[in-house]
């Protein structure tokens, strides 16, 4: 199985794809796709969604990751990663792919064992997973590939999780 793992962000959204079989998971790519700040946010929702169907268009993942949005303080930054998060999701379902959704303490649960797991710890964690050399930079990248391996686990662990979508 062949996961888009995604972090959502509007300057940043970090991506990752990884093949997933049986207990074995292969990191096929990852890193960042960064918007400018000095672009209006329709140029920036535009630049998200082409770099995405970009991906699914060279990768042709099976299934799509994306972390849910938590709560926010700043009611601005949240609307504009909700808006992020909405053109991720489409582009996804526009390519046919199955997407699932997770919150930041399923993440932390499924590739730590604890859901109130810190970003070291995380990050930690998703090295020996995958059997990196080092922990994966930047951090959005690497939040995408523990949200890839959180997919991996609860898709195992859970036959038919998209009727629950």
């Amino acid at each position: 199985m062949r996961i888009l793992g995604i972090d959502p962000g509007l300057a940043t959204i970090g991506y990752a794809l990884v093949d997933k079989e049986t207990n074995h998971f292969e990191v096929l790519e990852y890193g960042v796709i960064k918007t400018s700040a000095d672009k209006d946010d329709i140029e920036r929702l535009e630049i998200i969604h082409r770099n995405i169907e970009a991906l699914i268009k060279e990768f042709e993942p099976e299934q799509m990751a994306v972390e849910e949005l938590f709560f926010n303080k700043n009611v601005k930054t949240a609307i504009a990663v909700g808006q992020a998060r909405g053109v991720i999701l489409l582009a996804g379902s526009q390519a046919g792919l199955k997407v699932a959704e997770y919150t930041p303490l399923q993440i932390k649960q499924a590739v730590v064992g604890y859901g109130r797991a810190d970003k070291m710890q995380v990050q930690q964690m998703v090295k020996s997973l995958l059997n990196l050399s080092e922990i994966p930079r930047p951090d959005d990248a690497a939040d995408a590939l523990a949200i890839s391996i959180c997919h991996g686990h609860v898709y195992s662990a859970h036959s038919g999780w998209e009727e629950r979508l």
